[in-house]
């Protein structure tokens, strides 16, 4: 067991966990933050997607004691008071989800894409979530929700 002492959505979180526990499942499994999902066990799918340190990662492929002493920050972070994020909120009007088991991992990685890019194009936004698989929209709305973000600011 390691000892793990690290900010999670803004609050202190101190945990013993198996030096084996990946990050993923400390979220889900220790502090019930099921908004992150496990898709696909391998890296490859993106939705368990959450921001180390202001950078999108994939939470699956870290074991919770690599980010000893970090802040992560997952979706249930963005809405604020009850008000979606302007990711969340730009989603659900440009209908950038249907089923929804990948939209956590695509927001996560909308909103740290935003805060990198000042100009956001179709292509980039396409190359940005290379690392993100969704099964059911065809990223038509996905594009489309970002972009209007982008364009709102």
């Amino acid at each position: 067991m390691a000892a793990l002492s690290l900010t999670v959505n803004g609050q202190s979180v101190n945990a013993d966990v198996e030096d084996r526990t990946l990050l993923v499942h400390f979220l889900r499994d220790h502090l019930h933050l099921t908004g992150t999902h496990v898709g696909c066990d391998t890296s490859q799918c993106g939705s368990c997607v959450v921001h180390v340190n202001g950078r999108a990662m994939k939470s699956c492929t870290l074991f919770a004691v690599q980010v000893d002493g970090d802040n992560i920050e997952t979706i249930e972070s963005l809405a604020k008071d009850g008000a979606l994020h302007p990711v969340q909120a730009a989603f659900q009007e440009h209908h950038g989800l249907q089923c929804g088991f990948c939209t956590p991992g695509m927001i996560m990685t909308a909103v740290d894409m935003l805060a990198r890019h000042e100009q956001l194009d179709d292509a980039t936004i396409r190359r940005e979530l290379e690392g993100n698989i969704c099964r059911c929209t065809g990223y038509l709305n996905i594009i489309k929700a970002i972009r209007s973000v982008a364009e709102a600011r």
